[in-house]
């Protein structure tokens, strides 16, 4: 029987086996190494170099598609597994967040709404230990920030082990659920199945997942599951995924407009009812069960201020403030997100690339509107990357590393959220000049309704 690399007519000698597996074997290398960077020049030198690994990945995803399937997921997952168990027993080092996770399922364990106290206050003092709580942040004036199923699940985790070390394995869990997904979805683009090696060895993966153990993994295990049941049809049901994606990272929410059609009633009153029903745990704390995200994380950021909107800072920063901007801002980005969704909406007929590429629109301008200080949620856009989300995607995910911010040059927010975020702008603009970039009109997909 023929092949889907023959299909294909790709090469399947024996050296692209050999320059796949030599490429994970560099990343794994300088997945060892660095420790002792960071020890011995801080964040310096680890994050423009934790930044540049990533044209290995890109290189090992140009040759994991002359590989044979079989041989190559073996060498990808093999080298992946070794990748994060380098950094899962290592401190957290770019983020303390996980910290949090882990007190907010030993509050719940308690009987206690995560909600209602911040950890400093003296009711908890019983749960206070010596591992976790001096490494929480903001813990003396936030409760926290993290929604409902974000919730659910780290009470979930700590029931096992109130361990970081537990809580990150359970991360790189949910990343069985993503690669399951994104593999499926590859075989039906006609794509090799060892393009996924873009999101196993990609290093904002791999470092805010198994060293940094951010929740995002939750989410975009949720958003890609969404996703994966839109494309067999069944948009409501993935709807419902998508929503409990937004109840672990909020911004979930701008992959909704590709599920719904004009004039469905069920899904928006599904999505209410999805919140409501996750939200009535907790509701106890009335308006505190949203959390510090509305008591000061907002403000915290910047984003209730608009400096922490790139475009609004930048437009600060080189002319000064214009009145109204902040305002002008924030609607000309409802604006938009509103178009593009209707536009996505009213599509009756469409093929499997141009529904990925929808989402991948989607999160790509919602990401970029919201211009995030972190670079973990951009993990959003990696799926994407596999499933052929062109330039704009890997540039996107691989400068956002850059929002580490390393102190070889003055610290300056704007500075560096510019490095991250240009790159971007650049890549698409480049892209809609030259024809056959886009994720929809590659050939090789089915047509199918919804």
């Amino acid at each position: 029987m023929e092949t889907l690399e023959q299909r294909q007519g790709l090469s399947t000698t024996p050296p692209d086996v050999f320059v796949l597996a030599a490429l994970g074997v560099g990343m794994c290398a300088f997945i060892a190494m660095s420790p002792w960077i960071i020890r011995t020049y801080n964040f310096a030198l680890f994050v423009p170099l934790l930044a540049v690994s990533g044209f290995i990945t890109i290189a090992a995803t140009r040759v994991a598609q002359r590989v044979p399937a079989q041989t190559g997921l073996i060498i990808i997952f093999a080298l992946a597994l070794v990748m994060r168990l380098l950094v899962v027993g290592e401190p957290p080092y770019l983020s303390t967040d996980v910290y949090r996770y882990i007190w907010d399922g030993r509050v719940q364990a308690a009987g206690i709404n995560p909600y209602r106290y911040v950890p400093a206050d003296s009711t908890l003092s019983v749960l206070r230990d010596a591992a976790i709580f001096p490494n929480i942040n903001r813990a003396d004036y936030a409760v926290t920030a993290y929604p409902p199923v974000a919730q659910m699940f780290f009470l979930l985790v700590t029931r096992f082990s109130e361990s970081i070390v537990a809580m990150r394995l359970a991360m790189i869990g949910c990343e069985i659920v993503i690669v399951a997904v994104m593999i499926d979805l590859l075989r039906r683009l006609h794509l090799p199945p060892t393009a996924v090696v873009a999101w196993a060895w990609h290093p904002l993966v791999i470092w805010e997942i198994a060293n940094n153990g951010h929740s995002d993994a939750v989410m975009v295990a949720l958003l890609m599951f969404g996703v994966w049941l839109l494309t067999r049809h069944r948009a409501l049901a993935g709807a419902v995924a998508v929503t409990l994606a937004a109840l672990v990272k909020p911004y979930a929410l701008v992959a909704l407009p590709a599920f719904w059609r004009p004039w469905d009633w069920r899904l928006p009153a599904t999505v209410v009812a999805t919140i409501a029903a996750c939200y009535l745990p907790y509701i106890g704390v009335g308006r505190g069960v949203l959390g510090f995200v509305t008591t000061g994380y907002l403000s915290e950021e910047g984003h209730a201020n608009g400096n922490g909107f790139w475009l609004v800072a930048l437009v600060r920063g080189l002319i000064g403030d214009v009145p109204g901007l902040q305002w002008s801002y924030m609607l000309a980005s409802v604006t938009v997100l509103v178009m593009l969704g209707l536009k996505i909406a009213l599509r009756s007929t469409q093929t499997l690339r141009q529904t990925l590429a929808d989402v991948s629109t989607l999160v790509l301008a919602g990401l970029f509107i919201l211009s995030p200080n972190y670079p973990w949620y951009f993990l959003a856009v990696v799926p994407f990357v596999v499933l052929g989300g062109g330039t704009p995607a890997w540039v996107l995910s691989l400068s956002a590393v850059l929002l580490n911010r390393p102190m070889i040059l003055p610290y300056h927010d704007l500075a560096w959220k510019t490095l991250a975020l240009l790159p971007f702008v650049v890549a698409v603009i480049a892209c809609h000049r030259l024809p056959g970039n886009s994720v929809s009109e590659q050939s090789g997909a089915s047509r199918w309704t919804r």
